[in-house]
């Protein structure tokens, strides 16, 4: 019997769209043209689905970001004789991730379950009860493939290891004990213009003036002390940069914007039925939001093949303009429109010597220059970071850790109810937007110095791409299998929980492109998918101006926001 091929042929060859990489933007615009009756081949050469935007098991993570950080080998020398009609162009993947460190405190304890942690690529993320993305999902009914659970509360953080809650209605501020009498009347005044101006009163509307101030400075017109502007700047309006500072500030909020995201925080406060704060989270992880696209798009008729490396495009020998792809198979697949993953990049065959047409449109096909850094941090823990909560998130303002920290620093805490880790454990994901990698490891560093007992490695491993370090803890690691919310014999140190495990690394911020050939956006430092999605509906409208981006047909099934939706699962 001949031995079946690792690469069974694709039928048919010719589709009206090709997209390389199941990464969120790349599967919401398959799934939006496969819903556009567009014929469409969704290929990754990954064996899951998600790209950048996964979710994988604690023993496939640094594989995963090993591969995507040194320049891989030269792909398969491919000569532009070999089609009489096409020029072939090599496609390979470039680096994304720097200075990756892996280490492993407990080892026999994290190897023992390490198959039952699922970790997001590009945490933290949460969802908005009211942003673009729950509005996407429902309208696309992507929600049939997944399920949430809300966010316990929100918390602003400093360097003596204080977590003071963020106060978001009016029942809230009553009762935070951390503010004072005069400190909550300023805030209730302040929210009251805020709901007056977004309800149209003429009598408390903020002037056009004021809108297009920066957001600080209207702040500080309206008397707010530095406590409770850092609360709304940061852990509400969610800046990324120190507004105060603006030879520093990488983004200076204007008041219309910083309005716009209290509105949004308000209207997801109780939303949904059975989710009590304005924050989401999908069981089994952030992966499963590019899955629910992808299968949103299957059902409309989209191809998927995965484990599918794609090594050359092909490009029209006399205009220079694209045709199609070839797959590691040998395949020729054609389209009419391509979309990369922006990992890639486009290489010239060796030695030869491309058309004046292709010479000049060479530029449009690899992506755009990087926009900064991004750093990520995972942490392991078998105790919360507060006793009697699971799942919430930390706000660190700019300067609130150490006096250079011109950026914020996110953590999102993760228990074993959102189906991420096992009983008894938790998953710490930390993030802040840097220039290099230096500083993004100070700012990770300051954190977890602030909150956790870090016990000193004794073994270490290192390459070039990954620094793996193995340490046993100086004190005894419990094999408890209930979820603990309270300090116990594993956690030593001033009663912080001890790392268990940890990753460190630095993403690149790269954008997408709308050009001749078209790519995606990787992860932002975003809390939220709103610019990401915002940028595959550009993409989506660019590549196909007559076509509506999901039109909503009667047999869709949209969630009612009467009453609150009954849209997370409990």
């Amino acid at each position: 019997m001949d031995d079946i091929p690792p690469y069974p042929p694709i039928d048919p060859t010719t589709f009206d769209l090709i997209v390389i990489g199941t990464g969120l933007p790349g599967s919401i615009i398959a799934a939006a043209a496969s819903t556009a009756s567009k014929s469409v081949l969704h290929i990754d050469p990954n064996p899951f689905y998600g790209s950048h935007f996964s979710s994988l098991p604690l023993a496939d993570l640094p594989s995963f970001l090993s591969s995507h950080s040194t320049s891989p080998s030269p792909p398969r020398s491919v000569s532009s004789e070999e089609h009489h009609d096409f020029s072939l162009l090599g496609l390979a993947a470039r680096p994304i991730y720097s200075s990756i460190d892996i280490s492993s405190f407990s080892p026999d304890l994290i190897d023992q379950f390490s198959r039952k942690f699922i970790l997001d690529v590009a945490g933290p993320r949460v969802f908005f009860c009211a942003d673009k993305s729950i509005e996407l999902i429902l309208n696309t009914g992507a929600n049939q493939y997944m399920e949430f659970k809300s966010i316990d509360a929100t918390f602003v953080g400093d360097s003596k290891g204080n977590l003071l809650n963020v106060p978001d209605s009016r029942a809230a501020i009553f009762k935070d004990k951390s503010l004072g009498l005069m400190e909550k009347n300023l805030l209730m005044r302040f929210f009251k213009l805020v709901q007056g101006h977004l309800a149209d009163e003429q009598d408390v509307k903020i002037s056009d003036e004021d809108l297009q101030s920066p957001f600080v400075d209207f702040l500080n017109k309206m008397g707010l002390p530095p406590k409770i502007k850092s609360f709304i700047l940061y852990a509400i309006a969610m800046a990324d940069y120190d507004q105060e500072d603006t030879g520093v500030c990488g983004d200076l909020l204007k008041t219309k914007d910083g309005i716009d995201q209290l509105a949004l925080y308000n209207a997801s406060i109780g939303r949904f039925q059975n989710a009590s704060g304005a924050l989401l989270y999908p069981i089994y992880g952030q992966g499963e939001l590019s899955q629910a696209f992808c299968r949103r798009a299957a059902v409309k008729g989209c191809v998927y093949v995965l484990r599918m490396p794609v090594s050359a495009l092909l490009v029209d020998k006399d205009t220079g303009c694209y045709k199609g792809v070839r797959l590691a198979s040998g395949q020729d697949i054609f389209s009419q429109k391509l979309i990369l993953d922006p990992t890639f990049k486009v290489t010239l065959p060796s030695g030869s010597s491309p058309s004046p047409p292709l010479q000049a449109k060479l530029p449009f096909f690899s992506p755009k220059d990087d926009r900064g850094k991004v750093v990520r941090g995972i942490c392991i823990t078998k105790t919360s970071l507060k006793p009697d909560m699971s799942n919430f998130l930390v706000v660190y303002p700019p300067r609130s850790l150490f006096p250079e920290q011109v950026t914020s620093i996110r953590l999102l805490q993760i228990a074993s109810n959102l189906a991420v880790c096992p009983p008894g454990m938790f998953v710490l994901y930390i993030s802040a937007l840097c220039n290099d990698d230096d500083q993004g490891k100070k700012l990770i560093h300051a954190v977890t110095k602030t909150l956790l007992t870090v016990p000193p490695p004794i073994n270490s491993e290192s390459s070039a791409a990954v620094q793996i370090k193995t340490a046993e803890s100086g004190c005894a690691v419990q094999d408890e299998t209930a979820e603990s919310g309270s300090t116990g014999p594993s956690d030593p140190g001033e009663g912080k929980p001890t790392l268990l495990w940890s990753a460190l690394y630095s993403q690149e911020l790269t954008l997408g492109q709308v050009d001749f050939i078209c790519s995606t956006p990787m992860p932002d430092g975003k809390l939220n998918y709103d610019d990401l999605i915002d940028a595959a509906v550009k993409l989506f409208k660019e590549i196909y101006p007559e076509d509506e981006f999901f039109p909503q047909t009667s047999s869709e099934n949209r969630e009612d926001d009467g009453d609150g939706d009954a849209f997370p699962e409990t």
